[in-house]
């Protein structure tokens, strides 16, 4: 379970393919406060440390989560959001984050406006993942709070702090995002869907 309040940027050092699974090595400032078969989450995926070198660790992705985030378009130097999984007792400083992306997305707007940026995203609806207006949405592994939600857009506000302290900084129109809709709004998703079927 995540927060989606990103502690580090990481940088990719190493990308290794090893039959479907790609393995992803990544220099960060904690990785000396990490251990082996800890959860982390790399823009928004919750992935399992497998290995530790110095200020290096390295997590293993299967295809599944290859398919559904943008993990497969990493590149060497990419910068990467890292949260560490929540503790228990801790204020829950974003919302609950389980480190499941949904599907991606795609930037399609970037507006600067006195020291805020807006971002826009386009998503397939046909997969039933939804947004609503002030709601919250989590972004590469970043919890925001949705603006003009549409059945296949949304926008987000960021703020200086967040933009010089995850890799929104690094976005442009056209970057590929990885999406975690709220799971509270999911479940009630699926109970109206079911409700629907029903009668």
């Amino acid at each position: 379970m995540f927060t989606g309040i990103i502690e580090e940027i990481g940088v990719v050092t190493d990308l290794r393919k090893d039959l479907n699974n790609l393995h992803i090595s990544i220099q960060s400032g904690i990785t000396s406060a990490l251990k082996i078969d800890q959860s982390v989450s790399h823009n928004g995926v919750c992935l399992t440390v497998v290995n530790i070198n110095n200020d290096e660790y390295t997590v293993t992705a299967i295809n599944e989560t290859l398919e559904k985030s943008n993990l497969k378009d990493l590149k060497v130097k990419d910068k990467v959001n890292l949260e560490r999984a929540m503790k228990l007792g801790d204020r829950l400083d974003g919302h609950i984050v389980q480190g499941h992306v949904d599907q991606t997305a795609v930037c399609t707007s970037i507006k600067e406006e006195d020291g805020s940026w807006i971002f826009t995203f386009n998503y397939d609806s046909k997969l039933n993942n939804i947004t609503i207006e002030k709601g919250s949405i989590t972004v590469n592994g970043v919890s925001l709070t949705v603006l003009d939600s549409k059945k296949d857009s949304f926008s987000v506000a960021i703020i200086p702090y967040t933009y010089q302290h995850t890799n929104f900084n690094t976005f442009k129109v056209g970057t590929v995002v990885n999406l975690e809709f709220d799971v509270l709004g999911k479940y009630v998703a699926k109970i109206l869907e079911q409700n629907l079927l029903n009668t």
